[in-house]
């Protein structure tokens, strides 16, 4: 990233870019815990690494601050892996391609993974630095968040002793987290037995592109149009109108991402394919007038080929699609407590031909606990409904605001000193890793603050560059008057 040298603060950046050249894939993340165990090591600077593959790096206070509280920086190293399909990008093995596009960092046609490397950078920079003032302090930067929050969930009592949490996994500078909603994943598998497939039969495919996507928690309440609604959507209305048999359906991906694109292979009578094609075409109309403006850049699109040999039975198949028609997706509840705060919502976000069972994957969130287990029973009722086994996770908690905290005091004061302004207190519908951390440190005093970040968990994600500096202005002061 040879663009590095113009970026402010230079030390966060060059630190972002390091990070960027060492594969973090989910669940694949052991480079990087390499990575910073080396670099902690060769800070010289106490390093350790729990069994789960959580990594903390502890730096002495400045001199005339050591009798100030442990404070604790978090973020988490791991990455969400999205790529755009005409890209060739292997997240195992090859670095990040950044460029810069105005006042915004992005990638070369994959995610950035700025959720949360520039929250890593930040804390690289810090325990790098010789000039910034603050007490003791601990780094932890913890693993496999975007896919289950194990890292979180496997830390143990006592690994930290710090007395306040900044974690640096927000996404949109001026605004100071203090809640986050709690989630769990349902998933479900339906059985559904294969046969041959009548001659006769004309095979294609069905493929919906283009969408915006985004995250499945942050993003569920600005218009990003479901992949998979649109495809079940198309199906389900043709096999009311002909003889539809489904053949392979992939569509979707990770389970916190809204679908941008999926696609289905499909066979109808020979004499029904000139009918499809004019059905996709009035489908295509009908969207252009109630997505166009959220969506001006999807497509849905058929394409002839290679004669298939077997379908899924087709009245299993219109019963587990009619279920998917059927499940919760999107907003389902907002917030009396927190005006304009999405309480509860579930994300339909993959669904997958796989040895004979066709795998859904959902995810359900809330910041009420009650709320939470209410949708994951709603999502689970219409799959059962549709002949599936399902299954939902033990999940996450959520994060309960403390109306008692100093450190967000602190933080508040710090922020209208810093840039005479007021920062916005919120909370976020989406999992943090604070929820998991309040469980298991119950005392502990803690908000969320990042900068602004674009398009996360899609190859749309982009940095805002200009609140890096607001960002790192804003943390140094806050440990400068804790």
């Amino acid at each position: 990233m040879n663009e590095t040298i113009l970026l402010q603060p230079k030390a966060v950046f060059d630190c972002f870019a390091e990070i960027n050249r060492v594969p973090r894939p989910s669940k694949h993340e052991e480079r990087m815990i390499a990575f910073l165990q080396d670099f902690g090591k060769s800070l010289g600077l106490e390093t350790r690494t729990d069994e789960v593959g959580n990594v903390i790096i502890c730096k002495p206070a400045t001199p005339g601050c050591e009798g100030r509280p442990t404070v604790i920086l978090q973020s988490h190293f791991d990455m969400v892996c999205e790529k755009n399909a005409d890209v060739e990008h292997d997240f195992l093995t090859d670095p990040i391609q950044t460029e810069i596009d105005g006042e915004w960092m992005r990638a070369k046609g994959t995610t950035l993974g700025a959720d949360d490397g520039i929250g890593v950078a930040m804390q690289m920079a810090l325990l790098q630095a010789t000039d910034v003032e603050h007490g003791p302090l601990e780094c932890l930067f913890t693993r496999d968040e975007e896919t289950g929050l194990t890292g979180a969930m496997g830390l143990q009592s006592g690994f930290m002793s710090g007395k306040y949490l900044i974690n640096l996994d927000s996404e949109d500078e001026g605004q100071i987290f203090v809640s986050c909603a709690g989630g769990a994943r349902t998933t479900a598998w339906f059985d559904i037995p294969t046969e041959e497939l009548p001659d006769g039969f004309f095979t294609f495919s069905v493929k919906v592109s283009g969408l915006r996507g985004g995250h499945s928690g942050d993003d569920i309440n600005k218009f990003r149009v479901n992949a998979n609604r649109l495809l079940v959507r198309f199906l389900t209305d043709e096999m009311e109108r002909m003889d539809l048999r489904l053949c392979d359906i992939q569509s979707g991906g990770l389970h916190n991402a809204i679908p941008r694109e999926g696609w289905a292979v499909c066979a109808v009578p020979t004499g029904h394919k000139e009918q499809v094609r004019i059905d996709l075409n009035h489908f295509i109309a009908d969207l252009e007038e109630e997505i166009g403006k959220a969506e001006p850049d999807f497509k849905v699109e058929l394409e002839s080929c290679p004669a298939a040999t077997s379908c899924l039975q087709p009245k299993a198949a219109h019963r587990m699609l009619l279920s998917l028609r059927a499940v919760c997706n999107g907003v389902y509840a907002m917030s009396f407590d927190m005006p304009g705060l999405v309480e509860t919502s579930s994300n339909l976000a993959s669904i997958r031909l796989s040895e004979g069972s066709v795998v859904v994957t959902t995810s359900q969130r809330s910041s009420v606990g009650s709320a939470r287990l209410d949708i994951s029973a709603a999502v689970r009722a219409a799959f059962t409904l549709g002949g599936a086994r399902v299954e939902t996770g033990e999940g996450y908690p959520g994060w309960k605001m403390n109306p008692d905290s100093h450190l967000l005091r602190v933080a508040v004061e710090s922020y209208r000193r810093l840039f005479g302004k007021e920062p916005k207190v919120l909370a976020i519908h989406a999992g943090l890793e604070c929820g998991l951390f309040s469980e298991k440190y119950p005392g502990l005093d803690m908000i969320s603050v990042g900068p602004t970040l674009r398009g996360v968990h899609s190859p749309e994600e982009r940095l805002h560059i200009p609140t890096v500096q607001l960002v790192w202005d804003h943390v140094l002061d806050i440990l400068k008057n804790l």
